[in-house]
């Protein structure tokens, strides 16, 4: 007979078991939790933090930071990190908007090349990453710091161009309000539920342990009075942005990749174990210049939308465009909705709820007249505890980066 475990063994399993169930099925939850006590606190502090005009323009100023995270989250997955990200944003803006006003291009082409060609930047910085070996965060910091002075020299004498006028500044303006509003959410739901369910029917066909509560229940239910939330605050101020669409629609779609296709599964498996995973026969090098193209890409795609929001595109402008803390902003929104910067952890909805925890803290501060020093301070402290978490739950279940 196998000897009893001591009572230090059993409090170590449990500690064990409550980590794993914590980096997974329940990592989002201490971050709901704490979404909710911001917004609890920057309500008492400001009657304009709750009413439906603040929320729906905290909504719209978290977009950008929200695909960008999206993006990086594909890099980090794989134990990489890509500090060139802003500067795509910033010089494919630039190119997009050089090729309508110089050029003529129509939108429906230079956003779409813009787009293509941050793209071809993430994934020729990540092949000089496999093929020479550099470590990715001096190979993508040189090239951030290359791509700003292209972002300079594309600009025009006046240093700014002008896309009043040009269509871009539609994506940006375009919303979409009362049944149209609803029945995108009803659509989007559907399709939500639809996946989940056949994710948990998949994983017990296959047979895998599957919690109909935490696997099925929790994520429809929660998505359903999320969404419903936001629908209404957003119909009692104009509308769904388009722009918020295309977020959502971004989320499912990298949703669907990383939980029901095999190059999702390659991810988590480099991530974790790259070594491995090269040994099992999987391309880790392709693996890796997929996910730096795709941060790439949608850099570039943020980068068009947050043109379209200024109007214009400059030198460094703020609001999304290339400059200011966009970098910061994106690899803490990243972090802070759970992707671990140790590789092989994290879900879609780190974008999301990483994105509402910056834009919440920032648009709270901004109400309550703090100075941006500290809304720079604070988010920097938010990124440190976000790290410090993860790195708790890597030694509770009981993991090691390497």
């Amino acid at each position: 007979m196998s000897p009893e475990p001591s009572e230090s063994q059993k409090l170590t399993k449990k500690k064990r078991k409550f980590g794993e169930i914590l980096s997974n099925d329940l990592r989002a939850f201490p971050i709901i939790v704490g979404l909710a006590v911001l917004g609890v606190f920057f309500s008492a502090q400001s009657d304009v933090f709750l009413t439906s005009r603040n929320l729906s323009n905290l909504l719209l100023q978290s977009t950008v930071v929200g695909i960008m995270a999206l993006g990086i989250m594909f890099v980090l997955l794989v134990k990489e990190i890509d500090l060139s990200i802003a500067a795509i944003n910033g010089v494919t803006a630039v190119l997009m908007a050089k090729l309508i006003v110089e050029f003529g291009f129509s939108p429906w082409v230079a956003i779409p090349f813009a787009i293509a060609v941050g793209a071809v930047i993430g994934g020729i910085s990540a092949r000089w990453v496999t093929f020479v070996g550099v470590p990715s965060f001096v190979v993508t910091l040189g090239l951030g710091l290359a791509l700003n002075g292209v972002q300079l020299l594309l600009l025009p004498q006046t240093s700014r161009y002008g896309l009043m006028g040009t269509g871009v500044e539609n994506i940006a303006q375009i919303k979409l309000a009362g049944f149209a509003a609803w029945g995108i959410f009803a659509l989007g739901l559907a399709c939500f539920a639809i996946l989940v369910f056949s994710s948990v029917v998949r994983r017990q066909r296959h047979g895998l342990e599957t919690s109909i509560v935490t696997s099925l229940l929790l994520p429809i239910s929660g998505a359903a009075l999320f969404g419903a939330i936001v629908v209404s605050i957003l119909n009692a101020h104009q509308g769904i942005p388009l722009v918020v669409l295309i977020f959502a629609v971004l989320l499912a779609i990298g949703g669907y990749v990383l939980k029901e296709t095999q190059f999702g599964l390659y991810l988590y498996a480099v991530g974790n174990n790259d070594e491995a995973a090269r040994r099992a026969g999987i391309k880790v090098h392709h693996i890796k210049m997929a996910a730096f193209a795709i941060a790439g890409g949608v850099a570039a795609l943020a980068g068009v939308i947050a043109a379209s929001r200024t109007l214009g595109v400059g030198v460094f402008t703020g609001g999304g465009v290339g400059g200011g803390t966009l970098l910061l902003e994106s690899i803490a929104a990243a972090v802070i909705g759970g992707v671990s910067l140790f590789g092989g952890r994290g879900s879609i909805h780190a974008a999301l709820l990483g994105c509402l925890v910056i834009g919440t803290v920032q648009n709270g501060l901004n109400l309550m007249g703090v100075e941006n020093e500290v809304r720079l301070i604070v988010t920097g402290l938010l990124l440190v505890l976000a790290v410090s978490v993860d790195k708790l739950i890597e030694k509770a279940t009981g993991q090691q980066s390497f």
